[in-house]
């Protein structure tokens, strides 16, 4: 990288940043973030439990986003469930369907929540005219993350958190007993989002770099990746573990220092960002070069141990195809000439999908034949 073009990223990326910054300020304005009052609510009919036609003063609400087709949501469901029974006399949960297909209708909605039972015990109501997506949802800049979402009301009658319901066991606590920090969850959301925002930019510079996928014998410019990449983290260096961030640099090491990509892996996947530690970075990233690179069994090994992190951290793990990440990390683990954690990975993907009611006999064959040469 000459220093011409050195100059030239340099003053690429910061007008990236500083025009981020800027958007990101400017948005914030106009949208629904924590702190502000809540929208009110408004849907086209209560579907179970006692209407609740505004927000009252003193006691805590969760507003959580569902939809028909949506798994994820269905999976929370319990959870959202307990939660109302745990805190009944301080909290009510409030189930809004959003985002339905228009061929779903209103009578197939009820049906679903029927059939759901007590699995869905708390209140449940149908959005009126998309108010509630467009008013709290996209307002919040959370529809591009999808649902479930859970937005919590404090006593006061105003946002005090916004996110995914998994998390909701360690914020509703402290709202109930008036130790949340409202203004500290602001300025930890705004941080996430315009961090979200710098990993997204730099990432289609750094991708120039990164090889063809489809070409083995290519594998890109690694030495110039990481120069730029070091340029990025003197500017910003809360970018180091960021995902994109992450999977460049530990690609990129991966070809010039296998035993550098290693301990700098090794950090990622205990690093929190904007995002849990981005162990899928380094999944990626030897999925990326196998094949065009000879990696060393110490890079499989850590390949093998971000499936264990990855595994860990699915919230709902009933609706994920967990034998497949097992039968992966299985195999890695035999690259890594880790002969008894690759049997015991082996033999999770059998049971797991074994645990599946119409698993295919093709696939639980080809895993009882790989424990099999794995035993051997």
């Amino acid at each position: 990288m000459n220093m011409v073009y050195a100059r030239h990223f340099r003053l690429l990326l910061l007008l990236n940043i500083f025009t981020n910054a800027s958007y990101a300020q400017t948005v914030q304005l106009s949208m629904l973030n924590i702190g502000d009052a809540a929208p009110p609510l408004q849907v086209r009919e209560w579907i179970k439990g006692e209407p609740v036609q505004e927000f009252e003063k003193g006691r805590v609400y969760v507003v959580e986003f569902w939809a028909t087709w949506c798994a994820p949501c269905k999976a929370a469901m319990p959870h959202l469930s307990t939660l109302a029974s745990k805190y009944k006399d301080s909290i009510t949960v409030l189930g809004i369907d959003i985002m339905e297909l228009k061929t779903t209708s209103f009578k197939r909605v009820k049906a679903v929540v029927d059939s759901l039972g007590d699995r869905m015990n708390y209140r449940v109501a149908a959005e009126d005219s998309n108010f509630m997506e467009t008013g709290w949802l996209e307002a919040s800049g959370e529809r591009n993350k999808g649902i479930p979402s859970s937005f919590v009301v404090n006593a006061e009658g105003r946002l005090a958190w916004i996110g995914h319901p998994k998390d909701l066991d360690i914020v509703l606590p402290k709202i109930v007993n008036n130790t949340w920090d409202i203004k500290e969850a602001l300025a930890k959301r705004n941080s996430d989002k315009h961090l979200a925002a710098l990993d997204d930019s730099v990432n289609y510079e750094l991708m120039n770099y990164a090889g063809n996928a489809y070409k083995h014998d290519f594998i890109g410019k690694p030495d110039s990746a990481l120069l730029a990449i070091d340029e990025i983290i003197r500017i910003e260096p809360t970018l180091k573990y960021a995902p994109f961030v992450a999977f460049n640099t530990f690609s990129a090491l991966l070809k010039t220092n296998p035993h550098k990509a290693c301990e700098y892996g090794k950090v990622v996947m205990v690093t929190a960002t904007y995002e849990a530690p981005a162990c899928n970075a380094i999944i990626d990233a030897i999925e990326w070069n196998d094949g065009k690179l000879n990696l060393d069994p110490e890079i499989y090994q850590l390949g093998a141990q971000a499936y264990q992190i990855q595994i860990n951290q699915i919230a709902y793990p009933e609706i994920v195809n967990m034998h497949k990440l097992y039968h992966k990390m299985a195999a890695w683990y035999w690259l890594a000439a880790d002969k008894p954690r690759a049997i015991e990975a082996e033999q999770k993907a059998i049971e797991s999908l074994n645990g599946k009611k119409d698993f295919s006999k093709i696939d639980m064959a080809a895993y009882q034949s790989q424990l099999e040469r794995y035993k051997k």
